[in-house]
């Protein structure tokens, strides 16, 4: 197991705390396959209530690890075994049957992005981002992201994000209905604390009722999202275009 995944489970709350700040909490393999992993656990775990994800540091989650690969090598070790963790993780959340809670600190980014919008509640810092940053690299958005953020905001502000890369601030996703939940910087654990008290203490059954039937009316088309994103990102995982997006953020330079 990673030691890159904070887990606590207190008063029926599992917290889930992705801490690897120094490269914006980017998921590496492993730490991907371990944050799958608590979160299936937590299905049939009676002492889990409400499961809360959130990132160390400055960051919520920078999306997959590239930062370490040398451009040149970068499409052999982002096969589509990467592209099966991000839909593992977001199967997982939203498959969950307690409710999942996404305490958004800062960045959101790639498959960060898609996590947090695959939460059923997500309460957000004023500082955090949204971002799709697959086009700057050649890819295409993945985790779901296709999904899940024209279910919340619509084709045409989802295409912007998704074709032209372009951030959304907290407030901006909160105007579009991105998210539910915006508070100042310093307010944001208590903000947490009090969704996850109001969750902790409601009726399980209901929520599992409430969370599988809103997710079947806006999310039907999950499952066929992510084996497009699956196919089309194994196309261009394979494409000049890719490795040199990779190489160039590898080089910190524009492709």
């Amino acid at each position: 197991m990673s030691s890159d995944l904070l887990v606590d489970l207190a008063d029926g709350v599992l917290r889930l705390t992705i801490d690897r700040p120094e490269v914006f909490n980017a998921l590496s393999d492993t730490l991907a396959d371990e944050l799958a992993e608590r979160l299936e656990q937590a299905g049939p775990d009676d002492d889990v209530g409400v499961v809360v994800v959130t990132g160390s540091g400055s960051a919520f989650c920078a999306g997959a690890d590239i930062s370490a690969v040398d451009g040149g090598d970068a499409i052999d070790h982002f096969d589509v075994s990467a592209l099966d963790r991000a839909n593992r993780i977001v199967r997982a959340v939203t498959m969950l049957d307690k409710p999942v809670v996404a305490a958004v600190n800062g960045v959101a980014a790639g498959v960060g992005c898609s996590i947090a919008l695959a939460a059923d509640l997500a309460v957000v810092a004023e500082s955090a981002t949204f971002l799709l940053a697959f086009t700057r690299i050649g890819l295409m958005p993945d985790g779901g992201s296709t999904a899940t953020v024209a279910a919340s905001i619509g084709r045409a502000r989802a295409m912007r994000m998704a074709l032209l890369a372009e951030p959304l601030t907290a407030a901006d996703a909160l105007d579009a209905g991105l998210v539910g939940q915006v508070v100042p910087d310093t307010d944001l654990a208590d903000a947490v604390d009090a969704v996850v008290r109001r969750v902790a203490a409601g009726p399980p059954l209901a929520f599992a009722a409430t969370k599988k039937a809103v997710n079947a009316a806006t999310l039907s088309g999950l499952e066929a999202a992510l084996e497009r994103e699956r196919s089309g990102q194994t196309v261009l995982l394979r494409t000049a275009d890719a490795a040199e997006g990779m190489r160039a953020f590898s080089e910190k330079r524009r492709p």
